[in-house]
């Protein structure tokens, strides 16, 4: 088992030499005395290549010595409810509106909604029906409810994996161990997590791009962690696709600090946590590095340690190594009491407390110095962070940020494929290039590729794969079509040279929509009239190539004549520009070749406190004034009987909900409309779901920000 991790993590690092080492000895050195078992491997891959790492580990250790992890999914609040009201014949709607109540929360139990939700109780309290349903529910709350396949962990055993552990096979055929991933630690297993890490592709896929675009052949690890240009890029908190460092309060944090080395980010990476930010740690930090408060050490010798950190005590390790410099004490025992700290284990903190104190005045601390160091360790020791894990993290934040710094539109084009499922993130990165002047150009069947692709002139071609019901299998025809025979003139040369079963009436439609044909003859309005014509004559001409009555230079021939034709695209008047977006957010999610928005940036610049993208790092109950389209409205009544509004709101950066109660939506009601361009001031929620979502207490249109915010201006000449 030791030389089977040696191995794999040698794969995973390209390491073709290892020093000799007995096998298992690895693994003798990690083995936790308390509990015997094995530690668990972490290793982060492409996630394009995360198959082919369990492939090689598969041919490498035997398919009878290698098996993927169960995993049991859990029954939580909300599907115990659901499930116990079918059961019991409760109407779907009754079951879905008590299953509502529910906060979204990760973890949240029905005794935790009950606690927290009014309304819940009272339905338990009002009706035995109801109190019958929650009852139910608690009793199945938690229990498994099926069986899958572990997302990442992978069991390498000493021999055949079934004299070790029972094994199940899945309905798609594929062989786990029966145990979970506790049991199979505790029987001496070795386990390792083979995880998809999405930014090791996006540098993977930008440097391919940059080696195409830039003739720079550069290895992930040739890419320097001492740029200038870099840190100004991370200190100015221009970070929307760098590794970590991307929600709003980390690029304040950023602002704030002005980071100038790698040092720095393993910093930033260990103190932006709930911990460090409430204990003023992180304050104490930004102001000793920039001078404004004075660096003390409670003993010269703690110097060494907390040079780096400029006397904070930051990382877990630091513990350890205090524990070391003043008491004397073994790496393994400074680990025990680092462990002790962290869990507050009183019976062995007063054993650790006074082994230290001991160990200090043997080592010529005085007892008082010696007491206050183990206060201050004990006190930051449940705030350190592992600095490994933090390091391994600033590595790739200095990568992913100097290939922002110096190519960014390769950059942005491969974060913006591995995020082209998820729309509204595509819409926050579109609106990061706008924001760094990179065009992005519409979609194009004539230049595009299933992904996004920066062009050598540093534009963002769109990618293909993000248009829906377009599939790569469809891309692939139009992509192998152009190869082959050169740029489509119009929709029917198109048609008569793709695969038909593959770009279908659906696909084309959606093309159109998409503006993916805009460079071809005709408008939107034509293509979309033509396309059952242009339809037909590619399946007649695909007939008669497939029953063999015309050659393939004679199919092509027949193509090409039907493409010189004269043009047979119908008359149609063209879309109003309003109805072309509409069509196009449909099949993209999002605007690309233009905005509702675009005319009132100026407005949202000074008007606006906050966009869409910063909502999930502001606190509860902050106030906001946010500026958008209104996509949605959904009117209702609230317990008094008015109207009131559940509204979707989008800018340059996403979506998100308003809540218009009756007290501004009976003020407002006019403005409140699916189309309008708008600004919000409310305040946020972020109590009862997962998203954010902000109560409206005022909405007024775009077009009268001027005179509502602006109470006065002041103008200044000069005599000169």
């Amino acid at each position: 088992r030791g030389s089977a991790a040696a191995s794999i993590v040698s794969y995973a690092l390209g390491i073709t030499e290892l020093d000799p080492l007995h096998p298992g000895l690895v693994f003798e050195r990690f083995l936790n005395p308390a509990r015997k078992s094995m530690p668990d491997f972490d290793i982060d891959f492409c996630y394009k290549r995360r198959d082919e790492i369990i492939e090689y580990v598969t041919e490498k250790y035997g398919r009878e010595s290698v098996a993927q992890v169960i995993t049991f999914g859990t029954m939580q609040a909300r599907a115990a409810v659901r499930d116990v009201g079918r059961v019991l014949k409760f109407p779907y709607s009754e079951v879905d509106r008590i299953a509502k109540l529910i906060p979204r929360e990760l973890g949240v139990t029905l005794d935790d909604a009950l606690e927290r939700v009014p309304e819940l109780r009272e339905l338990r309290d009002s009706d035995e029906r109801y109190a019958k349903l929650i009852r139910y529910a608690r009793m199945l709350e938690g229990i498994s409810r099926h069986a899958s396949v572990h997302a990442a962990g992978v069991i390498v055993a000493p021999g055949r994996i079934d004299d070790w552990t029972p094994l199940y096979k899945t309905t798609r055929g594929e062989i786990t161990t029966q145990y979970a991933m506790k049991s199979l630690a505790r029987i001496g297993l070795l386990k390792f997590d083979f995880l998809g890490l999405r930014t090791l592709t996006v540098i993977r896929d930008a440097l391919a791009m940059i080696r195409e675009n830039r003739g720079v052949d550069m290895a992930p690890a040739g890419i320097p962690r001492d740029d200038r240009d870099t840190y100004e890029l991370l200190g100015n908190g221009h970070t929307i696709g760098v590794f970590q460092l991307e929600s709003s309060g980390m690029r304040d944090l950023l602002r704030k600090m002005k980071p100038e080395r790698i040092e720095d980010i393993i910093a930033v990476n260990a103190l932006f946590r709930p911990g460090p930010l409430r204990s003023g740690m992180v304050d104490d930090f930004v102001k000793r590095k920039h001078g404004r408060q004075k660096v003390t050490y409670l003993h010269p010798k703690l110097e060494e340690v907390l040079e780096e950190t400029y006397g904070v005590v930051v990382y877990q390790e630091q513990v350890m190594q205090i524990a070391s410099a003043l008491a004397a004490f073994a790496m393994s025992q400074a680990d025990v009491l680092l462990n002790a700290m962290r869990k507050k284990v009183v019976e062995q903190m007063g054993r650790q407390r006074g082994d230290f104190v001991q160990g200090c005045v043997a080592n010529g601390v005085p007892e008082k110095t010696a007491e206050a160091v183990f206060e201050l360790m004990d006190k930051f020791a449940g705030y350190g962070f592992n600095k490994a894990h933090s390091a391994s993290y600033a590595v790739l934040a200095v990568r992913t940020g100097y290939l922002k710094a110096h190519h960014p539109a390769e950059f942005m084009a491969a974060t913006l494929t591995t995020e082209m499922d998820n729309s509204d993130r595509v819409v926050a990165l579109i609106g990061e290039c706008r924001r760094m002047k990179i065009r992005v150009l519409p979609p194009d069947v004539n230049e595009g590729h299933v992904e996004f692709r920066a062009t050598p002139r540093g534009d963002i071609q769109f990618g293909l794969g993000a248009v829906k019901n377009v599939g790569r299998a469809a891309i692939s025809s139009i992509v192998h079509a152009r190869r082959e025979h050169g740029a489509f003139e119009d929709i029917f040369d198109l048609t008569s040279r793709v695969d038909l079963r593959l770009v279908n009436r659906r696909v084309l439609e959606s093309l159109v929509a998409a503006g993916a044909l805009d460079g071809l003859h005709g408008h939107r309005a034509q293509q979309m009239k033509a396309a059952p014509a242009a339809l037909e004559l590619g399946q007649r001409l695909q007939r008669e190539r497939d029953s063999g009555q015309v050659s393939l230079l004679e199919a092509f021939d027949q193509a090409e004549a039907a493409a010189v034709q004269p043009r047979r695209l119908p008359d149609a008047e063209p879309w109003v520009d309003g109805y072309a977006l509409a069509r196009e957010k449909e099949v993209l999610g999002l605007y690309v070749t233009g905005h509702p928005l675009a005319r009132f940036e100026r407005e949202l610049a000074l008007f606006a406190t906050a966009s869409v993208s910063d909502l999930s790092e502001m606190e509860d109950k902050e106030p906001v004034r946010l500026g958008g389209i209104i996509t949605h409205v959904k009117t209702t009544t609230d317990r008094n009987s008015k109207d009131m509004a559940f509204v979707t709101i989008e800018d340059f950066t996403g979506r998100t909900e308003l809540v218009v109660f009756s007290s501004c939506y009976g003020r407002r009601r006019d403005v409140v409309r699916k189309d309008a361009a708008v600004i919000v001031e409310g305040k946020l929620s972020t109590s009862d779901d997962k998203e954010p979502k902000v109560l409206a207490s005022d909405i007024v249109p775009l077009d009268s920000a001027y005179s509502t915010f602006v109470a006065r201006v002041v103008s200044s000449l000069s005599t000169h």
